[in-house]
């Protein structure tokens, strides 16, 4: 009989150490799945801004469980044994996690890139504006040179009306020195353009505020007064009044009227990033690595959390287990630190003819149920959840330790540590 004893500081040790693990396999459970329901969200995120949302999140679920189920199926499968069945997993997998990691990266653009983003539309507004106020500095001069030519022309008409060489004099009025009704019509065609440039300077100086006013509202924004929807309006209002003073002045010089950009409402100035391709242009390495980054964790998680089997084997069962797996002669330890079993006949049972139904109906079985992993054609390796079952078995029952030496060593070493 095989003495599987509890007793002794190194059983102890390893039952503490395989019920942490046992704990840290469990909550890695919980741990998957907030991973997918972070992903799920993003993925839907960016994929609903293309389609359907009802599509999309059919689309998110199937993608999301491509990644946790391919990684669960990968992790318990060796190429060499089906390399078919591998590689179609493997691609599935790829395809799903190049899909989430698209979609997921819009989102994450958003979140990264939103402040960057809300500064390069400051910086725009800024820009427009100033461009603008410069044409209105530049328009201002052309209607103030306009004005000092027409008040320059209206001084020499009556001056020299006054000295009676005005062009428009009769004959007999030239080189008469005076006052004349000539002299009193030029005259006051100049107090008119005295007057009007007087009103011209008060318009000006009403201008000059506006456009400081409105110079100190853009450059508010540094100060996140573009967030401020009264302080945003005010800055709007006075850009009107700006360029209706100005549209006026230029209509009434008869001069082209500055060109004023076309400014965003409040809310869409402060709308929210919205998903575009154009996102892949200016590439955020940042907002890729995260997108990336959930994704690489669900899959790890995923990849190391032993799928266990459907149900626990019936007494029957395990007693045909141990039967079936007792005939194998062929026993090692491979790189994945799991028994491995040779499963084709050996040249001895080839030439005895020993018939294998029983043992390969039992390694069918096992290999269904997920407690046996194939590694190639010709063998196969234990799941971590076989050797507890073998070990109670072997345990409970003193039949057990009658045959396959070599299969009660290695799992009694496994187990035990």
């Amino acid at each position: 009989m095989v003495n599987f004893s509890t007793g002794g500081i190194g059983q102890f040790l390893n039952s503490v150490q395989s019920t942490f693990v046992g704990l840290l396999r469990i909550w890695s459970i919980p741990i998957v799945l907030s991973l997918s329901l972070a992903s799920g969200y993003t993925t839907y995120y960016g994929m609903a801004h293309f389609i359907t949302p009802w599509i999309a999140l059919i689309i998110t679920v199937a993608v999301q469980s491509i990644v946790v189920i391919g990684a669960l199926e990968l992790a318990g499968m060796h190429w060499r044994a089906n390399p078919l069945r591998y590689l179609a997993t493997l691609t599935a997998l790829l395809v799903a996690l190049i899909v989430s990691v698209t979609f997921s990266y819009f989102k994450f653009y958003e979140i990264s890139q939103s402040d960057a983003i809300f500064i390069q539309r400051q910086n725009t507004l800024r820009t427009a504006v100033n461009g603008f106020l410069d044409e209105v500095a530049t328009r201002r001069a052309d209607i103030l040179a306009q004005q000092k030519k027409r008040q320059d022309a209206a001084f020499k008409d009556a001056t020299t009306a006054f000295l009676g060489t005005h062009p428009s004099l009769p004959k007999s009025y030239r080189g008469k020195v005076g006052k004349g009704q000539v002299w009193e019509h030029y005259n006051r065609v100049y107090q008119e353009e005295l007057a009007h440039d007087q009103s011209l300077n008060q318009s000006f100086a009403e201008l000059d505020g506006q456009v400081a006013a409105l110079r100190n509202r853009v450059n508010g924004f540094a100060q996140g007064a573009a967030r401020d929807r009264a302080g945003y309006e005010a800055m709007l209002d006075t850009f009107q009044q700006v360029q209706g003073k100005v549209e006026a002045l230029a209509a009434l010089y008869a001069l082209p009227t500055v060109n004023a950009p076309v400014l965003a409402s409040f809310e869409a100035f402060n709308r929210d990033v919205e998903p575009t391709f154009a996102m892949w242009e200016d590439l955020s390495w940042f907002a890729l690595a995260c997108a990336a980054m959930v994704d690489f964790f669900a899959v790890v998680l995923s990849f190391k959390l032993e799928f266990t089997a459907p149900g626990p084997l019936t007494d029957e069962e395990k007693k045909l287990a141990w039967e079936g797996l007792s005939q194998f002669s062929e026993f090692s330890i491979n790189g994945n630190d799991e028994l491995e079993i040779a499963i084709e006949k050996t040249e001895l049972e080839r030439a005895r003819r020993i018939s294998d139904r029983t043992r390969m109906f039992v390694v069918a079985m096992l290999l269904s149920r997920g407690y046996l992993r194939k590694v190639n054609q010709r063998s196969v390796e234990f799941a971590p959840n076989l050797y507890p079952v073998l070990a109670e078995y072997m345990g409970t029952n003193q039949a057990a330790g009658n045959g396959a030496p070599r299969l009660v060593e290695l799992v009694r070493k496994k187990v035990n540590g």
